[in-house]
């Protein structure tokens, strides 16, 4: 189970520790339901191939159901030919949280016209993700645009809205 906040952001956060980046290339096979595949290039590290299912969200749009697995490359690749169309670049950055939580800054579509950036952070229990405020991170201004459960804000409608359908 996927339990997490989403907000629009501005930028990259200026006070928090940097842990980790990754460049990153996804797709969608089908929007609804969601299955996407998804390179993960750690910066300086290894690259992963991911294929993933996602459910439905809940009526808080906080939580729904993730099935994800590593797949061989040349399946990816294989994949991202079967889609046909570009596959979104973004650049995600993470950022170590008090309380052992991770905010994961996204850069989505540089240099396109629809670029846009969002952040999240994912929670271990619905409780938490309900009772976490951005103030206890001193991001009550970075973390603003709060757009968890809103209508469009994922990145399958985005898919939708900047390649067409699935």
């Amino acid at each position: 189970m996927e339990i997490e906040r989403k907000w629009m952001v501005d930028g990259w956060p200026e006070t928090l520790p940097l842990t980790e980046t990754y460049r990153m290339d996804q797709g969608y096979i089908s929007v609804r339901p969601t299955v996407r595949i998804r390179r993960e290039a750690l910066e300086g590290g290894r690259t992963a191939h991911i294929l993933c299912f996602k459910g439905a969200p809940d009526p808080d749009g906080l939580a729904r159901e993730e099935i994800e697995t590593e797949i061989a490359p040349d399946l990816f690749e294989r994949l991202s030919r079967l889609i046909g169309k570009p596959l979104i670049a973004k650049e995600r950055r993470s950022y170590a949280l008090p309380g052992g939580l991770r905010l994961e800054v996204n850069d989505v579509d540089a240099g396109q016209p629809t670029h846009f950036m969002y952040a999240e952070v994912e929670f271990p229990t619905m409780e938490a993700a309900r009772g976490w405020e951005p103030a206890e991170a001193g991001l009550k201004e970075y973390l603003r645009d709060e757009c968890t459960g809103k209508p469009g804000a994922s990145m399958g409608e985005y898919w939708l809205e900047t390649r067409g359908e699935a």
